[in-house]
């Protein structure tokens, strides 16, 4: 294996490595965020409040548009995954109202 190569592989090691600590931190991330999505959801069914709050889900998906774009993130990546959680959430909320 050339210098080259070696650095390449070693750069490439390094690279994974980071994506593996950021995958971790994402998952255990979400796992907090549905916490507290599952608290706002026994408290909505305890109060007979609806599942979802549309107003409130279009000021989270512009803030995540904003963050995105400050991030260097595509806004409209971060806009689908957004509404793909907000999707799971009301899944959850609507489950516990039953």
């Amino acid at each position: 294996m050339t210098d080259h190569a070696a650095r390449a592989a070693e750069l490439l090691a390094d690279h994974r490595d980071s994506i593996d600590r950021l995958d971790a931190i994402l998952v255990y991330t979400l796992g907090e965020r549905f916490k507290h999505t599952q608290a706002v959801g026994r408290l909505k069914a305890a109060h007979n409040l609806p599942p979802s709050d549309p107003a409130r889900e279009e000021r989270q998906i512009e803030r995540l548009e904003w963050l995105a774009k400050e991030a260097d993130l595509d806004p409209e990546f971060a806009k689908k995954f957004l509404n793909f959680i907000i999707s799971e959430v009301i899944r959850h909320h609507e489950r516990m109202q039953k």
